[in-house]
């Protein structure tokens, strides 16, 4: 071989070798590199079919090559097969080996479930279901179910007692049954030994606790006002007093916007409506806070039998002792009120 046909030879080898690196490192890229062009999040039903599924991950891949790789790996780990329902969300630097693998192994990604303000299970139910799979009327009828409540140790729609606020990590595809019984564990593990030792000083059940926490939570939304207005509950139920409290009366009605409660209001015939009937209501008119949980267990020893929002309408009270001081405080607030024309 001349001198000439060696270096072309050489020349040729080289390319050669340097192509196929290239290709070597272009196909490690395609399915080890950055595949993503952005965050992607997929949200998988049991009803969603691979080509819906491959259209969502593909038109967020970087490149046909990166499609090609998807489409390779994802036949050879026979994702078609194997898709598991969830919620997946993939960083920007997720590759298409680790993708593909998440997916067929069901590895999902935690969605953040906020339990927060309701006023009835239905309600409750359909704020839930805007944050997972289900619906809100499998949830509600989960919430309802007479079996699941009793094995729980719940009675007809108190279900909702069941429910602490706060912010708790599931998958978006838990079953309505599997999230009560998270609910009744996140529910358990609340009433740690700390607050189940303060039950004997209120002298109530943790249920009667949640129910009369739901009353102080929908009366006062100043946080420092609920141990004392927790306390006025507390004096009324010890002394057989009703504890006519304007919320409930809302609640038995079904009017959640009354601006005012007028005297056939108090009238309205419901087990909910605390003017007409002695004691706790049969259930929590709500989710209650756990600010008001607590103000029922810490309550404010006092003398106080009577309330009323203060005729400065800042969303506070005036505390009395007995009815003809409480009379002098109503007074006040209705012509503040009169004044406004609320009805």
């Amino acid at each position: 071989m001349s001198k000439k046909n060696r270096s072309k030879f050489r020349s040729f080898a080289i390319f050669i070798i340097l192509s196929a690196l290239a290709v070597g490192v272009m196909g490690y890229s395609a399915f080890y590199g950055n595949a993503l062009k952005e965050k992607t999040s997929i949200y998988i039903s049991s009803a969603t079919t691979y080509e819906e599924l491959h259209s969502e991950i593909t038109q967020n891949l970087k490149s046909a090559l990166h499609r090609f790789a998807f489409d390779f790996y994802a036949s050879r780990l026979n994702l078609k097969g194997r898709i598991n329902a969830g919620y997946y969300c993939f960083d920007e630097g997720t590759d298409v080996i680790r993708m593909v693998r998440r997916l067929v192994l069901g590895e999902q990604t935690p969605v953040k479930l906020v339990i927060g303000e309701a006023r009835t299970l239905p309600q409750l139910a359909g704020k839930i279901a805007t944050q997972i799979e289900a619906d809100s009327a499998t949830l509600l009828r989960t919430m309802r179910n007479k079996e699941l409540r009793r094995e729980l140790g719940f009675v007809k729609d108190s279900t909702i007692a069941i429910f602490i606020p706060n912010t708790y990590e599931v998958w978006w595809n838990t079953s309505p049954e599997k999230l009560l019984r998270r609910m009744h564990r996140e529910y358990n593990g609340f009433w740690n030994k700390e607050r189940t030792a303060k039950l004997k000083r209120c002298g109530l059940s943790k249920y009667e606790v949640m129910t009369l926490a739901s009353i102080v939570y929908e009366e006062v939304k100043a946080t420092s006002e609920m141990p004392v207005i927790a306390g006025v509950y507390i004096n009324r139920l010890r002394c057989g007093m009703p504890l006519q409290a304007d919320p409930t009366v809302k609640y038995a009605i079904g009017d959640f916007g009354l601006k005012r409660i007028l005297y056939k209001h108090l009238k309205y015939r419901s087990p909910f409506n605390t003017y007409i009937n002695r004691g706790l209501p049969p259930a929590p008119i709500c989710v209650p806070s756990v600010a008001a949980i607590d103000a029922v267990l810490n309550y404010s020893e006092h003398k106080y039998l009577y309330f009323c929002a203060r005729p400065e309408l800042d969303g506070r009270h005036n505390f009395a002792r007995t009815l003809k001081e409480h009379n002098v405080n109503a007074q006040k607030y209705s012509k503040a009120i009169d004044k406004l024309r609320i009805k």
